[in-house]
C-alpha cells in the first residue's frame, strides 16, 4: 500500500480485465485495493477487509449488485462504507434500484480509470472535511452524533446507512427549515453526482421508519423540514 492513502477499497466486478485495470490504478494512488469476481465472494471479502469503499458491477453471476449492496448495508460494520455501482446499463430503473439500496454513485461504464479516481478522492475528501463537524444534536427523544455516525431514538440504538444519516442529520441541523428535493440531492449527494429526485422520498421514507413519524415533515409541492412536536 502506497502512503498517500490509508483507505481501503474493494472492487466486485465478474470482468478480470476492468478488476485489473481498478485495482492497478487503484493502487497506484496509494489504496489499499483488494478484488473479488462476484457478490458472494465480495460479500465474505467486505465482512474480514472492511473497506472504506466498494465499486460493484450490477450484472454479475451468483448474485448481482443490487442484492450484494443490500446484503452490505445490513452489516452495521459496513453502514458507512461508500458503495458505488459500476454498470453497463443506464436504465432508469437500474439506476433507482441502486441508489434506493444505498448507493452513494453510480457510474455507467466504459469506466475512465482517471476520471473515476478523481471522484473518488472527492468523495473522500467531503467526507474528511464533513467529519471535522462533530456536533452532537439532541432534540427531544432523539440524538446524532455526527463524530460516531451514530443515532438513538428512546434509548434505542439506530442503525443508518450514510446517505440516510447524513439526511438526516442535514435536516435537524436546521430546525424548522423546508428544503426541495433538489437543495437535499445537492447538499447529501454532491452537484458531481447524478441522483434522481425519487432517491430523496426514499430515503425519507426509510428514515422515518426507524426514527418514527414526528420529526420529518412533509410540506406538500415544496419538500421537507426537521421539526419536533
Amino acid at each position: 500500500m502506497g502512503s498517500k492513502n490509508s483507505q481501503k477499497i474493494l472492487v466486485v466486478d465478474d470482468e478480470a480485465d476492468i478488476l485489473e485495470l481498478l485495482k492497478y490504478n487503484l493502487s497506484k494512488e496509494g489504496y489499499e485495493v483488494k478484488i473479488a469476481s462476484d457478490g458472494i465472494k465480495g460479500v465474505d471479502i467486505a465482512k474480514s477487509f472492511l473497506p472504506d469503499m466498494i465499486l460493484l458491477d450490477i450484472m454479475m453471476p451468483k448474485q448481482d449488485g443490487v442484492e450484494t449492496c443490500r446484503q452490505i448495508r445490513e452489516l452495521p460494520e459496513l453502514q458507512n462504507t461508500f458503495v458505488i455501482f459500476l454498470t453497463a446499463r443506464s436504465e432508469e430503473y437500474s439506476e433507482v434500484a441502486a441508489f434506493d439500496m444505498g448507493a452513494d454513485d453510480y457510474i455507467t461504464k466504459p469506466i475512465k480509470p482517471r476520471a473515476l479516481v478523481s471522484r473518488i478522492n472527492a468523495l473522500f475528501r467531503r467526507e474528511a472535511k464533513k467529519k471535522k463537524d462533530n456536533a452532537l444534536i439532541a432534540i427531544g427523544d432523539l440524538t446524532i452524533d455526527r463524530s460516531s455516525y451514530t443515532v438513538v431514538a428512546s434509548d434505542e440504538k439506530i442503525n443508518l446507512p450514510k446517505k440516510e444519516f447524513e439526511l438526516l442529520y442535514f435536516l435537524a441541523q436546521n430546525p424548522g427549515k423546508v428544503f426541495s428535493r433538489d437543495d437535499l440531492l445537492q447538499n447529501i449527494w454532491g452537484t458531481d453526482v447524478y441522483v434522481l429526485a425519487r432517491t430523496v422520498d426514499v430515503h425519507i421514507r426509510k428514515v422515518r421508519e426507524k426514527i418514527g413519524e414526528g420529526y420529518i415533515s412533509t410540506v406538500k409541492g415544496v419538500g421537507y423540514k426537521f421539526e419536533y412536536n
